[in-house]
């Protein structure tokens, strides 16, 4: 079920597969010696349009992912995905990371870095060229991809929107 903002409720029959994005570790220094914590950040998604990411903060790497995983459960997202593409060019910004997508045709695959290509497999896209300006802060750069990801547009949501065929959305 997707609701105004393109936020989708999680039923159970969908399937959703977790990928690691990026862990962090910390360490705090205290009198009795180093304490260590892991930062997950992790990407679910159906291979069919649907996305969420989450972060997990614990003391174990396991508990970590699981946490970022049930995280990335609550905020999932409907992206349109058209003929395994994105329907056109969007330019989104997160913190210091500036992202640019774009369409492209069949055969080409994804041409993305390490924390986008998590992003758009999770998706189901299998065809996109995207590029990452600013800082490579592999955080920064997820959220700008899912915040550039949800103002996408499907063709059938403009034609509605112009009141013309979809047809003369692609030709003219």
């Amino acid at each position: 079920m997707v609701n105004k903002n393109n936020r989708v409720k999680i039923s159970s029959d969908i399937e959703l597969k977790d990928r690691l994005v990026a862990i962090n570790r910390t360490t705090k220094v205290t009198k009795g010696g180093r304490t260590f914590t892991f930062a997950a950040i992790v990407v679910v998604g159906d291979g069919n349009g649907v996305i969420g990411y989450g972060l997990g903060k614990a003391n174990e790497v396991t508990a970590a992912i699981a946490k970022g995983v049930e995280m990335a459960k609550k905020n999932l997202l409907k992206v349109p995905v058209h003929n395994g593409t994105i329907p056109h060019e969007q330019i989104a910004k997160f913190g210091g990371s500036r992202v640019f997508m774009k369409p492209a045709t069949p055969g080409t695959g994804v041409k993305a870095g390490g924390a986008m290509r998590a992003v758009f497999e999770s998706i189901g896209v299998t065809d996109v060229i995207c590029k990452s300006k600013g800082s490579s802060n592999p955080h920064n750069l997820v959220k700008a991809t899912i915040a550039g990801l949800s103002e996408m547009r499907s063709p059938v949501e403009i034609a509605r929107y112009r009141g013309i065929s979809l047809d003369k959305v692609f030709n003219g």
